[in-house]
């Protein structure tokens, strides 16, 4: 389960953006929405630890993030939340697979290559794992990221715009293996955009508005 209570943020002096409750229970899929400046990157920095909030609480599975050291919740965020962004972010002088073990490792976790190879085949992508990002196409590096952001089994996961720059075939796509991993995986899914397509896949709604 994930909680927030009485999150507020404010940057350099300006006015304090607060962000109404939210429970989210194990295994919900969830739309965030947002135009531009509500306040969606923060609350997503909020819930994914990197950005600790001027006041309030974030729980995940019990754990109060922000109470953890900087350390700790480093391990902590690598086992329990993965991130979906826009582009890959791979290192591209490492092939998949090798930037697959990083994830394991970053998270304090020993290397499996088991677990990648099953990611990869569910992904529909199992014969890239020895190629590097330059020799992939743009859905198969997106089905790349989306192998990084399970590979540790997270609690939370988490996609940042993953449709804006997607035409209509590729938005929906991107959106069904997202929410087939999050089934596969047994993760809370929310999927942060302003991209009123994918809106009709979800039944639970924050809006930001």
């Amino acid at each position: 389960m994930i909680s927030i209570q009485s999150v507020a943020h404010r940057y350099n002096g300006s006015p304090l953006i607060s962000f109404k409750d939210w429970q989210i229970n194990d295994g919900e899929q969830w739309l965030l929405l947002g135009d531009s400046g509500s306040g969606k990157t923060t609350l997503l920095h909020i819930l994914t630890g990197i950005l600790k909030p001027e006041q309030g609480e974030i729980t995940l599975n019990g754990t109060a993030i922000y109470n953890l050291s900087s350390k700790k919740l480093d391990q902590f965020r690598g086992r329990n939340i993965g991130i979906i962004f826009q582009k890959p972010h791979l290192i591209k002088s490492l092939t998949i697979s090798e930037n697959l073990t990083l994830a394991q490792s970053f998270a304090n976790l020993p290397q499996n290559q088991g677990r990648i190879d099953e990611v990869l085949t569910s992904l529909g992508i199992a014969d890239k794992k020895k190629s590097y990002p330059n020799e992939l196409s743009q859905g198969q590096l997106q089905r790349v990221s989306i192998a990084r952001a399970v590979i540790n089994k997270p609690t939370l996961l988490i996609a940042d715009e993953p449709t804006s720059s997607l035409d209509d075939k590729n938005a929906a796509a991107v959106l069904s293996l997202l929410m087939q991993q999050s089934d596969i995986n047994r993760a809370t899914l929310v999927v942060a955009t302003h991209d009123k397509r994918v809106k009709d896949a979800f039944t639970n709604t924050y809006n930001l508005a």
